[in-house]
């Protein structure tokens, strides 16, 4: 059976979202200015904010320019000084100030990331938790950022080695989790002592102006952290090129990461990047069934599918295949589609068109080269951005699901009869953020954790991120690290100091 998106005769669920926006505590949530230098920007230009369940207009922001990145950089340029200068605890309590705050309106921040970005409620009210979680880490992170003595190699000489923060920070975030990446990369540079820029994804942008204000009732110095939003090519070219930008982090796809990075190049700066993934999920057949099942529908339908660590290749060995076809199958016919912002959902809408018609591109070339097709039935007609949640089983090497990411809720299982043989087919990849094994074996649960090639593996187990893990990638999934104590030092510099003549 080959795909058909649902026909569309009129927008359902119109209105729900902003009825939602009108009724928070919060009305300058979703005031739509930018902050620079300090100052709410209201901008002569803006740019719509559409709910893309409905594709109804919700709120409007402010167009950012070239002229205001600029201004932007200056300032945080000027504020560099003053935010290094504050002891690591005092930063630390503006960052607990700052988690304290989102926690104190989960409920309205949520309402703002689901009417903007489309996940079910409950994920985005999980979200809030999960991105203050990154700045209560970083703050203690910040007051442990250790250097070392090194033992003299020359007479009469002591040597030390410090960690400075490393300048004016730019962080580009994504659509998927609009808040929590946004925490997890100017958490780390702030408890540093860097000064950032956040250039939110055009599609989600009133989460992160909020978050802006949160910061500057939690005592961000004016300049310290500011957010503009506009578009992406315009405003990322003076942070490229501009010599006082000394860092720069990313998340988004590959093809974007590469520009950035050789944009970055020109004048050398510290560049973090967290790339495409196209995770493989490996169940052997000596696993408890139902178990597998159960991560293997967290691992995919999370946000929707819209999430780089989803399982985009389902192995399965295939003494246990038929039966984890039907189980699963089952379980994915228990999801509910519909409206972020509806108690029931499981699934909402695809963020961008543009996934959602990948989406279903790869489902029609898995079906006309012979996978078969099992698409769950929903009891609503539903817009252009939603994508029922579909199996695919039977999926072979040469399907563009096989070789793709899927940003989106279709899960593709494909059978494997040896350990040396799915190692290969998973590690047949430019991609390698993250991989799942499910085993019983400890020895091969041990053997396969060490040889696939990706940056984070989880064994029986479809939930292992948080503050403390250091997120990121392999190969063309990403550089440097994001979370844990290593987070804090793509935003720090080494500096060797030699003292001569001190104990002769």
């Amino acid at each position: 059976m080959v795909f058909q998106a649902a026909r569309h005769k009129s927008p359902p669920l119109v209105g729900l979202a902003k009825r939602h926006l009108e009724n928070l505590r919060r009305r300058d949530f979703v005031a739509g200015a930018a902050l620079i230098d300090g100052r709410w920007i209201e901008g002569d230009q803006r740019d719509v904010v559409v709910d893309p369940a409905t594709g109804e207009e919700i709120g409007d922001v402010a167009r950012c320019s070239v002229a205001d990145m600029n201004l932007a950089i200056a300032v945080a340029e000027r504020s560099f000084a003053e935010w290094r200068a504050f002891l690591p605890e005092r930063r630390g309590a503006i960052l607990r100030s700052l988690a304290s705050l989102m926690l104190a309106h989960t409920e309205e921040l949520a309402i703002l990331v689901t009417s903007e970005q489309g996940k079910p409620l409950a994920e985005a009210r999980y979200e809030i938790g999960y991105g203050a979680g990154f700045l209560q880490w970083f703050a203690a992170e910040g007051e442990r950022a250790y250097g070392e003595t090194i033992p003299s190699h020359k007479p009469g000489s002591v040597l030390q080695v410090r960690m400075q923060p490393v300048g004016v920070a730019a962080a580009i975030t994504p659509w998927n989790f609009p808040i929590a990446m946004i925490t997890r990369k100017a958490g780390a540079a702030l408890a540093a002592g860097c000064p950032v820029i956040v250039k939110p994804a055009p599609e989600t942008p009133l989460s992160a102006l909020a978050l802006a204000r949160l910061a500057e009732e939690a005592g961000v110095p004016r300049g310290v952290l500011q957010v503009l939003v506009g578009n992406p090519i315009e405003l990322s070219a003076p942070l490229l090129r501009d010599a006082r930008v000394r860092a720069l982090s990313f998340t988004g796809s590959t093809e974007v990461g590469r520009l950035l990075l050789e944009g970055a190049a020109r004048t050398v700066k510290k560049v973090s990047l967290e790339l495409g993934g196209h995770a493989p999920f490996i169940v052997f057949d000596d696993v408890d069934l139902d178990k597998a099942v159960k991560g293997a529908m967290d691992a995919k339908f999370a946000t929707s599918g819209q999430d780089c660590l989803a399982a985009n290749r389902i192995y399965v060995q295939r003494g246990i295949y038929d039966a984890f076809i039907e189980k699963f199958a089952a379980a994915i016919a228990r999801l509910k589609v519909g409206h972020g912002l509806e108690a029931a959902t499981d699934i909402g809408p695809m963020t961008r068109s543009s996934v959602a018609e990948k989406c279903k591109a790869q489902i029609n070339d898995a079906a006309a080269k012979g996978a078969r097709v099992i698409s769950t039935k929903q009891d609503r007609v539903f817009g252009q951005n939603f994508v029922f949640p579909t199996l695919l089983s039977d999926v072979t090497d040469d399907m563009l699901i096989s070789r793709e990411e899927t940003f989106g809720p279709v899960a593709a299982v494909i059978p494997f009869d040896s350990e040396e043989e799915v190692l290969t087919r998973a590690n047949a990849s430019e991609m390698g953020l993250a991989a799942y094994v499910y085993t019983d074996s400890l020895r091969r649960a041990l053997r396969l954790s060490e040889n696939v090639e990706y940056g984070m593996v989880g064994i029986n187990t479809a939930s292992f991120t948080g503050p403390p893990v250091p997120f990121g990638g392999w190969k063309q999934s990403g550089l440097g690290r994001e979370g844990s104590r290593h987070g804090i030092q793509e935003y720090m510099e080494l500096k060797y100091v030699c003292f001569g003549d001190l104990v002769t």
